[in-house]
C-alpha cells in the first residue's frame, strides 16, 4: 500500500517586480489647478497624455512636496521638490522623471505651482523660444489673467515690445492694465465682433499671438495678423467642454496668405531649457520686475471646487491649493 501525506509549500505567485526601486514618498503641500487636466478626464486616444487611470483612482497634477522617505539616490529626505504628484496628502512617486528639486528656497513655495513651475516654464518657452519675438512687435494674449497670460504679457514688455490682453471681467483687464503693466486690455464678453475690437486695438495688424482660448477668437485673429506673423499655440480653453471642437475657426487660408508661423507646443519638450529659464525669472522675481497674482484656496476638499472654476473663469491668477504647511 502506498502511504498518503500531507505537504505544506510556499510557492512564488508571481515574479518580483521592483516598483518602488528609485521611488519617494512625499508629503504634498500646494497642488496646481491646470485646464490641461480637462483633457484627462475622459477617454482620449491619440494624446500626448493620457488619461486618468479610471474613474475612482486619485487624480494627479503638478504639485509642490516635501520628500518624507526615498530610495532614490537623487533624492533625500527633507529634499523639496516640484512636479507631478497626487491629488491626496502623501503620494508614493515611482518614476521620479520630471521631478524638480526646488533650489531657491527662499522664495514662496507655492511660486513653484506657477511662475516658477511649469506655467512660468510654459509662457518663457512660448514667447520667447516659439514666437522669437523682436523688439517694438505687437502682441496679444488672449485669457491674459490666468497663470500663463498674466506672465507672458510682463515677458512682453520686459523685451521692449506692445502688448494687449483680453480677459472676463473688468476686474481682470484692470489687473492687466494697472498692475501686470499691459498697454492694453479688453473684456472679450463685452466685445460681440472680436474682429472688430482687434482692429481698434492694433491698427497695423498683430505680429505675435500667444493662443490660450481657441475657437472664435482665434478666427478674429488670424483676420488681424500681420504677414510673416507668429502664433504660439499654449492652449485652447474655449474648446475643452464643447461637444463639437474647433467651431468657429473659418480663417485658416490666412495661414497661407499671410505666411503666418502656427506652432502647438508641450512644456516638458523643453525642460533641458528649465535652468535657462530659472536662470533669467529668479532675479526678476527677487528684483519685484514681475507682478504674480495667485488665487489661492484652502484644503484638499476645496481643490474639485478650484478646479471647476478654471473653465467660468472664477479664479484671478494663478489657481492653486494649499493641502499643508511644510
Amino acid at each position: 500500500m502506498v502511504e498518503e501525506a500531507s505537504n505544506k509549500q510556499v510557492i512564488l505567485k508571481d515574479y518580483v517586480k521592483d516598483e518602488c526601486n528609485d521611488a519617494v514618498l512625499v508629503k504634498n503641500l500646494y497642488l496646481s489647478c491646470d485646464p490641461y487636466m480637462r483633457g484627462r478626464m475622459g477617454k482620449t486616444e491619440g494624446s500626448y497624455i493620457d488619461s486618468f487611470t479610471a474613474p475612482g483612482s486619485t487624480i494627479t497634477g503638478y504639485g509642490v512636496a516635501k520628500i518624507v522617505d526615498s530610495s532614490n539616490p537623487d533624492f533625500k529626505k527633507g529634499d523639496l521638490i516640484w512636479g507631478l504628484t497626487g491629488w491626496e496628502e502623501y503620494s508614493l512617486i515611482r518614476s521620479t522623471q520630471g521631478l524638480f528639486k526646488i533650489q531657491n528656497a527662499d522664495l514662496p513655495l507655492s511660486y513653484y505651482t506657477g511662475i516658477l513651475g511649469m506655467p512660468g516654464h510654459t509662457a518663457y518657452i512660448g514667447f520667447y523660444e516659439i514666437c522669437s519675438p523682436k523688439k517694438g512687435e505687437y502682441v496679444f494674449v488672449s485669457a491674459a489673467s490666468g497663470a500663463v497670460g498674466q506672465l507672458v504679457g510682463q515677458f512682453v514688455k520686459l523685451f521692449g515690445c506692445y502688448v494687449v490682453g483680453s480677459a472676463g471681467s473688468k476686474d481682470k483687464v484692470d489687473l492687466l492694465k494697472n498692475k501686470f503693466g499691459f498697454d492694453d486690455a479688453f473684456n472679450y464678453k463685452e466685445k460681440p465682433n472680436l474682429d472688430a475690437a482687434l482692429k481698434s486695438y492694433f491698427p497695423n495688424g498683430i505680429d505675435i499671438y500667444f493662443e490660450n482660448v481657441g475657437g472664435k477668437m482665434l478666427d478674429a485673429v488670424l483676420l488681424n495678423m500681420r504677414v510673416n506673423g507668429r502664433i504660439a499655440v499654449c492652449g485652447m480653453i474655449s474648446q475643452y467642454n464643447l461637444e463639437n471642437p474647433d467651431e468657429g475657426t473659418r480663417n485658416l487660408l490666412c495661414l497661407v496668405t499671410k505666411r503666418i508661423r502656427m506652432e502647438g507646443f508641450l512644456v516638458f519638450d523643453y525642460y533641458n531649457l528649465y535652468p535657462k529659464f530659472l536662470e533669467m525669472v529668479v532675479p526678476l522675481v527677487k528684483q519685484g520686475k514681475i507682478t504674480y497674482v495667485e488665487d489661492v484656496a484652502q484644503g484638499l476638499e476645496n481643490a474639485p471646487n478650484a478646479f471647476v472654476g478654471l473653465f467660468s473663469g472664477r479664479n484671478v491668477g494663478k489657481q492653486v491649493v494649499v493641502v499643508a504647511s511644510e
